[in-house]
């Protein structure tokens, strides 16, 4: 899948097929489509330089979305409640 990289100094919508849209962040990459990239409306952006296309095999093998980080359960933030039982004993 080819991945687009938003070249701009500001948050972009691109517009994609079928009514839908990507939101992009400020040096953000995103994977879409080989026909999304057919579409008017990323042609333009391409050609005026505001996303950038970067083929599958030209990427490293990072997390898509920009580098965004999951965070896992050995992050998150322990709980200092007891388990107490309720009801009927």
């Amino acid at each position: 899948m080819p991945a687009i990289t938003n070249k701009t100094r500001a948050p972009l919508s691109v517009p994609l097929p079928r009514g839908k849209t990507l939101h992009l962040g400020l040096g953000k990459t995103a994977d879409i489509s080989a026909g999304a990239l057919e579409h008017a409306a990323v042609k333009k952006l391409i050609e005026e330089g505001k996303i950038e296309v970067a083929d599958e095999g030209s990427r490293s093998g990072g997390p898509t979305g920009g580098g965004t980080k999951i965070r896992g359960a050995a992050q998150s933030h322990a709980s200092s409640a007891t388990v107490r039982s309720s009801g009927d004993r």
